[in-house]
């Protein structure tokens, strides 16, 4: 019953994760297109103005076409009188923005749903796969004896002075090691069978 459960929550964790994506792929290929569906958030026209005579220096954002992206357009209210417009124009940059927030927008689905389906996954993990997986009664024999071993090997192998007793290397050493002599006790038993049934 258990590990009929965990699969059917695996088989909908990935369903829910693929679907989300699917919808936000198709939100992105079927949306308008860029020309005819930038809103008035999505372009902008931004002006840096540096100090002029005894006017601090100002940004002005605004929202406009690209053909009317100036300070004339921008600049509002003007700061200084009509006469110095053009030479306090002369100052600014003036830069055309655009973006897409259909865009942003589908990235950030698609971003959630991963993060959603890895979230659910590793609660599945913590809370649910304990219960499902109960010790085995023959496994549990045999990884204590694997253990007993890697504590008898690093009991009677030397230790060199001044270097610690329980490295990686010799770790790795005892490892291989202990998959030498069960490869060897492996051949023996199957030799032995085969002496036996001939």
């Amino acid at each position: 019953l258990f590990p009929q459960a965990s699969t059917m929550f695996a088989q909908c964790t990935q369903k829910c994760a693929s679907s989300v994506v699917l919808i936000a792929l198709l939100c992105c290929i079927l949306s308008p297109p860029a020309q005819a569906s930038k809103s008035s958030e999505d372009i902008r026209c931004k002006c840096i103005c540096p100090p002029y005579r005894n006017i601090s220096g100002h940004i002005y954002n605004k929202n406009v076409s690209q053909k009317d992206c100036n300070c004339l357009h921008v600049v509002e209210p003007m700061p200084v009188p009509g006469n110095d417009v053009e030479a306090y124009c002369l100052l600014c940059e003036c830069k055309y923005e655009e973006r897409s927030t259909t865009t942003i927008k589908v990235i950030i689905i698609i971003y959630l749903s991963v993060v959603g389906a890895l979230l659910l996954y590793m609660a599945f993990l913590v809370l649910v796969d304990p219960l499902i997986r109960k010790p085995d009664a023959y496994t549990q024999p045999l990884h204590n004896e694997e253990e007993n071993e890697d504590a008898r090997s690093l009991a009677a192998a030397p230790t060199p002075s001044g270097a610690r007793a329980n490295t990686v290397l010799e770790r790795v050493e005892g490892a291989q090691q202990r998959w030498k002599r069960q490869v060897q006790e492996q051949r023996k038993t199957v030799f032995d069978r085969h002496k036996m049934l001939s």
